[in-house]
């Protein structure tokens, strides 16, 4: 065990499968002798060689494709895109083959890829860098997507997704990169995918987030605590497919939800689950499901994010109305 940022983590993660599997190739822009834009493939050209660190041209498209034809060729590749934003020029390989493919050829071939891209803001980045639109993938039948919210998490889901059989996004939150350190692992070990982690019980309050959101949850619930609202926390950690059942269990219980999105309001994943809880706990709540997301706007420029980014305060508001009603 040894003290990790996500960045070292998912760098870990990488050598421990290319290590175990020869057929795990990385692929995408300066992911090589550079080490990636956020250095998450640091040293691994040097170690591995440039048949499995390959530095690509400045071509997503291309990239997903790429990838797509290597895991129907036997191979399992991370593919990198440097920033969500720069993800949607993938759409047509990911949504016409990637995610069909299986269903196309009646189960004959799989595509065990992985998408990795940073997501989010919160680091007061350029256009096109602090994306979260998660919800586009999530829509996409055949896809698996996968948020991790902390190093180990990270290290640990990264190695299931690219065991996967099939095609996985996998989002990094950029905000939470190098915002703190905890105890990882050295040697190989995976999540399962499909399974939310409850971070912390509670009878009160449910509070459901993923990714940057749960650092930002966890001091909105301590802060509840203080005032004796008891919350239970949960990482959704994977969005599709998601663990609905564990949120809905434990509205069951509490009566009460929150959910924390970092996306825009509108046909987000908070919807969904919104929608999921009234089908199955509709006569559990004590009070509406209350979501905590971004505006329906573009994400703004530095000098503007801090009014669009959420904080701890906005949910220990939400979770304060929902305890009172």
């Amino acid at each position: 065990m040894s003290e990790m940022n996500m960045v070292s983590a998912l760098n870990s993660a990488l050598a421990n499968l290319m290590e175990e599997d020869p057929s795990v190739v990385l692929l995408g822009e300066d992911v090589g002798k550079d080490g990636g834009v956020f250095r998450v493939t640091e040293g691994l050209f040097d170690r591995f060689g440039g048949n499995r660190v390959i530095d690509t041209p400045l071509a997503e498209a291309a990239i997903a494709g790429m990838a797509i034809g290597m895991a129907l060729n036997g191979l399992r590749p991370v593919a990198e895109i440097q920033f969500m934003g720069f993800s949607y020029l993938t759409l047509n390989q990911m949504i016409s083959h990637a995610s069909r493919l299986r269903n196309r050829s009646r189960g004959r071939f799989t595509v065990p890829m992985v998408m990795r891209t940073p997501y989010g803001a919160g680091v007061k980045a350029l256009e096109h860098h602090s994306e979260s639109t998660e919800s586009l993938y999530v829509q996409i039948p055949g896809l698996k997507v996968v948020v991790p919210s902390s190093p180990r998490e990270a290290k640990g889901l990264l190695i299931s997704a690219v065991r996967d059989p099939d095609p996985v996004v996998f989002l990094e939150p950029t905000r939470s990169y190098r915002l703190f350190k905890e105890e990882v692992e050295g040697t190989s070990f995976s999540i399962p995918l499909g399974r939310a982690r409850t971070v912390q019980p509670g009878s009160d309050v449910t509070v459901v987030g993923w990714g940057a959101m749960m650092p930002l949850i966890a001091k909105a619930a301590e802060a509840a605590g203080s005032e004796g609202i008891s919350c239970e926390v949960i990482d959704l950690r994977t969005l599709s497919p998601m663990d609905s059942a564990a949120v809905v269990n434990s509205v069951r219980r509490t009566g009460r939800c929150v959910i924390v999105q970092e996306a825009p309001r509108t046909c987000g994943v908070a919807a969904e689950l919104i929608a999921r809880i009234n089908e199955e706990a509709l006569l559990s709540l004590e009070a509406p499901v209350v979501r905590v997301t971004a505006p329906d706007i573009v994400v703004p420029l530095p000098q503007g994010e801090h009014y669009y980014y959420l904080n701890a305060n906005r949910i220990y508001d939400a979770v304060k109305r929902v305890a009172a009603f």
